[in-house]
């Protein structure tokens, strides 16, 4: 067996996905005929491997996507924005405390604003901190009171560390109940919902925040303005809109 490669499906796909191995044809029932010219194939050419994986992810991801799409686009009631019935949705996985996740949401408010049609369904993906943590569960107590987006923009627009100290002083500038919230740091229900956006997130292949899911395609980091728009029209036609 290749060095590095699980099993010989792998080793086959990577084959598969190259150019068709210099045109070699070999019998599949050979499998010492196959594992050596995948391995010689492979040492001739090392860069069709980061290639091949890509390949393999992207599809894992658009399996996983078409497996939980209906999951990953309904939002825990209170945590969208934008047009309720927009024609395209994107999903933002992001964290309180994450510095890139701040930039991100002025370019989503951008967004929003530019395009009507427009419906944005945010994820608490609290993967940094415990403060970042104690925001998301705050957050969700705010959709719960229907002032979601009040703290939502005070948590990326205001400065200093993201933790309880700041994220209860958020909740009293936001007008929120504050016992309610209070109370909703221990509730099993808004705990529920961050454990499945955090396996949400696990089966999609997320490793960072922030992560769009915008049609078919996943977007990591901050990836500015422009590509989020032309993610939107690249849905937007797949749709026929």
């Amino acid at each position: 067996m290749i060095k590095g490669l699980p099993n010989l499906a792998v080793a086959l796909a990577i084959l598969l996905t190259a150019s068709g191995c210099g045109g070699q044809k070999v019998a599949v029932t050979d499998k010492e005929a196959i594992e050596r010219v995948v391995h010689d194939y492979i040492l001739a050419h090392p860069e069709i491997i980061p290639e091949a994986m890509a390949g393999m992810q992207s599809r894992d991801v658009a399996r996983e996507l078409r497996i939980n799409r209906v999951e990953v686009e309904t939002p825990f009631p209170g945590t969208v924005a934008g047009n309720p019935n927009g024609d395209v949705t994107i999903v933002e996985f992001f964290d309180y405390a994450c510095p890139y996740c701040r930039v991100a949401h002025n370019d989503l408010k951008r967004l929003i604003a530019a395009d009507p049609k427009l419906r944005v369904v945010y994820r608490d993906f609290p993967v940094l901190s415990e403060g970042s943590g104690e925001a998301a569960m705050a957050a969700l107590s705010a959709a719960k009171q229907g002032k979601y987006a009040a703290l939502h923009d005070r948590l990326f627009e205001s400065e200093g560390k993201v933790d309880r100290e700041r994220t209860v002083a958020l909740v009293r500038a936001a007008g929120l109940d504050e016992r309610r919230v209070a109370a909703d740091f221990a509730n099993a229900a808004l705990k529920a919902e961050l454990k499945k956006n955090i396996d949400l997130g696990r089966a999609l292949g997320l490793t960072g925040t922030p992560s769009f899911i915008i049609g078919d395609k996943v977007l990591s980091g901050a990836v500015g303005y422009e590509k989020l728009v032309a993610a939107v029209a690249t849905a937007r036609t797949g749709r026929g809109k």
